[in-house]
Parts: structure tokens; C-alpha cells; sequence
């Protein structure tokens, strides 16, 4: 498991997974560790795990290493994360001192909050991913790993669409050579990745995998590729809340969220450029799941509005507030209020886990380029151009487990249920 950024996030993965593997800790909120899938007809009775159905890693299997602009061990960054307590940290303090980050791929053009000593140097941007290419081969030959895969946890980098640079894998590539400001690092990363041919998933909003270059390249290399924007605290509650109201068709007039978090994360979303990637992968959801097009009466003047403060005092216990202001049966207005006093990073680690997991299983699978059924984990789904990203949070759990069905030979599971009565 290659990790780029050795933060809150990747410090309580790791973390984690170690307290798991020696029975410190169960892993709450993992579909692959705890997960069932249901085969069969109900009236069957099959509701094996998924480790049953799919021959996942184990978690005695996984390695753990990563690159970040701070040279602090995995110990000491777990520590200045303050996310886990000492207590659990300390059981498995040697195993998180033995991983230090290599140097890091950055540029403060992209994430202009932060700043460290830790940071490869290179002749252009070519020269940068040939060093991570380097590293990746040298951590897999210095660990003995049959295979990788790698996710971005890195900051969130400043809002950016895409350009000439990243139509063919012949324009990225002579964009690395030019120094091309439109290759942030993100990218630098995923094309060394995927050039290797390992799963490559981005945790964060920005554009990264998801340009026609690093998937063309993904087709030739068989990478599958995942992503992005991990589905935390606010936007889990909105796939979850979104699809019942829908459901019952009671309509929406205004859906006010904002948010306070003092981490790392907040401190970069501080700067209005960062903000905005965030922005645009939280604000999607509500329109996609709603459809205002096809609802025009229930949801066409919908006025949603998106907050993050910076409020260093909770550090990575996020707090966010919505007010839902909805209309029920003849117009008669409604009001649904959340306070969601969530961990960031706790909610974010069991993600990571899982995605590793099922792109690694995924690679064996021959399945390479977009993995549409692991859009249950992202706020901003990674999808085929000419169809829609699926939000809705039920509907992507049915299209992972079906998928999982699928590679095992087993009936799809379309809950008719007409041959019961029949």
C-alpha cells in the first residue's frame, strides 16, 4: 500500500490496520473486513462475507510506505495528526517508527497553505516521475511485494479543468518535458503509477487520473483506476438523507451545509483555489441524485449552498451543520435540521483499506481503467463520459456487490421477487 501524503488520514489508516491485525481493534466501517453479500435467492438463506466470495488480501499480506513533504516517521506523524489516541498508538509504535516517507513530489502552485523540507528536485517534471517510478521499484524489490497499489491522500490541490496537455498519452508526456503548469503533482504521481501498471485511487477532489491521457495509458498498462474525493462526513449524510427524500418525492427548496475542521485538510481548503475543487465535488451530489431536470416541479430551483471554515481549535473532529428546507403534500413546507459530529480521518481509513483492497483484487481480475462499482466510496465518482455519475448511496452499493456477484458466477441480484408469488 503506497500512500502520497503521510497525514491524518494515511497515519490512521496504517495505524489501524496494524491495531486490527493484532486484535487491538475491530475494523468498523470496512466492507471488506465485515461486509456480507447476499447470494441467491432470499429465501436461501446465503449471506457469506465478502472475504468468503472474493479472494481478497489479507491484512498480514499489506506493506505499508508512501512519500511526504515532511520527513517525521509514521509514529511521529500519527502524533501531530492527533487523530488516535497514544494509548492505542503506542502497541504498535515500532511498526508505524519503521516507515518514513520518501521525499515527496510538490509544488506550492497547487496546495499554497503548506510547505516542507522533504521535496524530490528534478530538471522538469519528466525527471519527478521517473524518481517516483524509481521509488516504486525500489520499495517493491526492498519489500519482496508481489504487487502495489497506490492512493493519493495528499492535499487538496487548487481547482483546475482539463487542457491540451492531457488529451493523448503523447501531449502528457511532452508536457512533462515543457514543465506544463497544467500537471499538477497529483498527476505526476498517478501517471508513475499507472505507467507501472498498479491500481492507482485518488482520495482527494482534485484532477488526477481522470483525463483521457492517464486512461488511455491505464488501457495500455491494465490499471484500473479509482476515484475521487473520499465520501466522508457532509456528503455521506447527503447520498443517505438525498435518495429517501427523492424516494417519497417530497421536495427541496434549499439545502444549506457548512462545516468547521482544523486539520491539515481545513487549513489548505482556507485558501478560496482549493476551496473551490472541493466545491465542485461536494455540490455535484444533490443534483445528480435529485434529477431536477426530470423533477423540474420538485427540485428545479433547488438552492443549495456549500461552507468550509477553517477552525483550528477541533483539529480532525469535523462538525457539520445542514438545513434541509423541504416541501410535503400540498406545498406545505418542512424542515429537517443535521449536526454530524464526525472524525475525518476515522471515517476516511476503513475507505482507504477498502479501496486498496478491491482495486488490488480488481488488477487479478484483468479489470483495468474506471471501476464505476467502487463509486460507493467517492463523493465525485469516476465514471464513463457519456453517462451520468451515479450518487445515490444505495444504488452503488448494489452495483458493488452485483459486481462482486459477477465475478464469481453468481446471479445478479435484482430484488423483483416476482417468483415467490408467481
Amino acid at each position: 500500500m503506497l500512500l502520497v501524503g503521510l497525514g491524518a488520514v494515511s497515519t490512521t489508516t496504517i495505524a489501524g490496520t496494524l491495531a486490527i491485525r493484532k486484535g487491538i481493534a475491530p475494523p468498523i466501517g470496512s466492507l471488506t473486513q465485515m461486509g456480507t453479500v447476499r447470494l441467491g435467492k432470499r429465501s436461501e438463506g446465503r449471506f457469506p462475507t465478502i472475504k468468503e466470495v472474493v479472494p481478497l488480501a489479507e491484512l498480514d499480506d499489506l506493506v505499508f510506505g508512501g512519500w511526504d513533504i515532511f520527513d517525521e516517521d509514521c509514529y511521529a506523524a500519527a502524533r501531530t495528526a492527533g487523530v488516535l489516541e497514544a494509548s492505542l498508538l503506542d502497541q504498535v509504535r515500532p511498526d508505524l517508527e519503521a516507515i518514513r516517507p520518501m521525499p515527496a513530489v510538490f509544488d506550492r502552485q497547487y496546495v499554497k497553505r503548506l510547505d516542507g523540507p522533504n521535496v524530490k528536485k528534478g530538471k522538469n517534471k519528466r525527471d519527478l516521475a521517473e524518481q517516483v517510478v524509481a521509488d516504486i521499484r525500489e520499495f517493491k524489490r526492498v519489500n519482496d511485494c508481489d504487487r502495489l497499489v497506490m492512493v493519493w491522500c495528499g492535499s487538496t490541490e487548487v481547482f483546475m479543468t482539463p487542457a491540451a496537455a492531457h488529451e493523448s498519452v503523447g501531449a502528457f508526456e511532452r508536457a512533462l518535458d515543457a514543465n506544463d503548469p497544467a500537471i499538477p503533482s497529483s498527476m505526476i504521481y498517478a501517471y508513475a503509477a499507472i505507467r507501472e501498471g498498479l491500481p492507482y485511487a485518488n482520495a482527494a477532489p482534485n484532477l488526477s487520473a481522470d483525463v483521457p491521457a492517464l486512461l488511455e495509458l491505464a488501457a495500455r498498462t491494465g490499471s484500473p483506476v479509482a476515484g475521487k474525493d473520499l465520501k466522508t462526513g457532509q456528503t455521506l449524510i447527503k447520498t443517505i438523507i438525498a435518495p429517501g427524500l427523492k424516494a417519497r418525492l417530497l421536495g427541496v427548496e434549499g439545502w444549506y451545509s457548512t462545516n468547521i475542521l482544523g486539520n491539515r485538510d481545513g487549513e489548505v481548503l482556507d485558501d478560496p483555489e482549493s476551496f473551490k475543487t472541493k466545491e465542485e465535488s461536494k455540490k455535484s451530489v444533490l443534483d445528480y441524485i435529485l434529477q431536477p431536470q426530470v423533477y423540474p416541479e420538485l427540485y428545479e430551483k433547488l438552492c443549495h449552498v456549500v461552507r468550509i471554515n477553517y477552525y483550528p481549535p477541533r483539529g480532525d473532529n469535523k462538525e457539520g451543520w445542514d438545513n434541509i428546507d423541504l416541501v410535503g403534500w400540498l406545498g406545505y413546507p418542512m424542515q429537517l435540521k443535521i449536526n454530524f459530529l464526525c472524525r475525518d480521518s476515522i471515517l476516511a481509513a476503513p475507505i482507504v483499506l477498502d479501496s486498496v483492497l478491491f482495486l488490488d483484487l480488481a488488477k487479478r481480475a484483468g479489470m483495468s481503467g474506471i471501476q464505476e462499482w467502487l463509486s460507493f466510496y467517492f463523493k465525485s465518482p469516476m465514471h464513463a463520459p457519456e453517462v451520468y455519475p451515479e450518487h445515490d448511496l444505495f444504488i452503488q452499493l448494489m452495483k458493488l456487490k452485483n459486481t462482486l456477484r459477477f465475478m464469481k458466477g453468481e446471479e445478479l441480484i435484482t430484488h423483483l421477487g416476482r417468483e415467490y408469488y408467481d
